[in-house]
């Protein structure tokens, strides 16, 4: 793993946690972006080198949506780099974590993505992120 890629974070209201995060971090988000596989619009923001990604449910069905009735709105995951997220993905099968995806599939801002179960991670969401070489 090369670095940290992103913090995702669960809200609500998309519109809403926009405001706040441009009047947090004093610009506004750079990117927002439906994923239909996985139920959410995101809305991603820099700060220094770092990402934030906010994610709204988009259906009642949706990751999001069933966190956030558990949890609440809040911190839902951290990315990171990888440069080959199939490679990634066998190493860490092979170390015993538990992956709620085998393959990779397409996330948000052109990257290929895999997760680890937080059963396998002391409870915290992981994610996998690959940039998608065109």
């Amino acid at each position: 793993m090369k670095k940290i890629e992103h913090i995702g974070i669960a809200v609500k209201d998309l519109e809403k946690s926009n405001s706040l995060f441009k009047a947090l971090f004093g610009e506004d988000h750079y990117k927002i972006e439906d994923v239909e596989s996985e139920g959410v619009k995101t809305s991603f923001f820099k700060c220094g080198p770092n990402k934030i990604e906010l994610l709204q449910a988009t259906n009642e069905d949706s990751p999001i949506a069933k966190f956030i009735e558990k949890k609440g709105e809040g911190m839902h995951h951290i990315a990171f780099a990888v440069d080959d997220i199939e490679q990634e993905i066998e190493r860490l099968t092979k170390e015993g974590f538990t992956m709620i995806h085998k393959q990779p599939k397409k996330g948000a801002d052109n990257k290929l993505i895999a997760f680890l179960h937080p059963k396998s991670t002391n409870g915290v969401l992981i994610e996998l992120c690959q940039d998608i070489k065109e």
